[in-house]
């Protein structure tokens, strides 16, 4: 049996500890109980941003604004891609009008941009929308392994 990894609820934001192979056997949170992959990008703010990306699951960021049309339309490509990805990282939605704290923090300068986080560190930067096979390619060459 592997070493535990951490990864962040994303329900309640609790940080649960399990083995890596038994991230593909639909895992529920010790606190809520509810499933530790839902298929969908989970969405962040300042307050619960942390815990998901100090994770030893790689976590990659849609920052994005409402009024961006690249970001609307980026969107349906972002949220496919979760129930494609889980459970080898987690996909976050952050909305920079909501959150400017985090939008400043990571010096985002314009949307959408897309971070993979990896453990507390930026391990991977783009800026702008891509169509599904670029973004797929993006990160199968830029997701760190769990």
């Amino acid at each position: 049996m592997s070493e535990p990894m951490t990864l962040a609820c994303p329900h309640c934001h609790r940080r649960n500890r399990l083995p890596a192979e038994r991230l593909d056997q639909a895992p529920r949170c010790g606190a809520c109980k509810e499933a530790l992959f839902s298929g969908a990008p989970v969405d962040l703010g300042g307050a619960n941003f942390n815990a998901h990306a100090n994770a030893d699951l790689p976590l990659v960021v849609d920052f994005w604004a409402s009024w961006c049309g690249p970001c609307q339309q980026f969107a349906p490509v972002f949220a496919q891609a979760a129930g494609n990805i889980e459970p080898r990282a987690r996909l976050a939605k952050v909305d920079t009008e909501a959150a400017q704290e985090l939008a400043a923090r990571f010096a985002i300068r314009s949307i959408p941009t897309l971070l993979i986080m990896h453990r507390g560190k930026e391990v991977a930067r783009l800026n702008g929308a891509l169509p599904p096979s670029d973004f797929q390619r993006w990160l199968d060459g830029n997701l760190p392994s769990a």
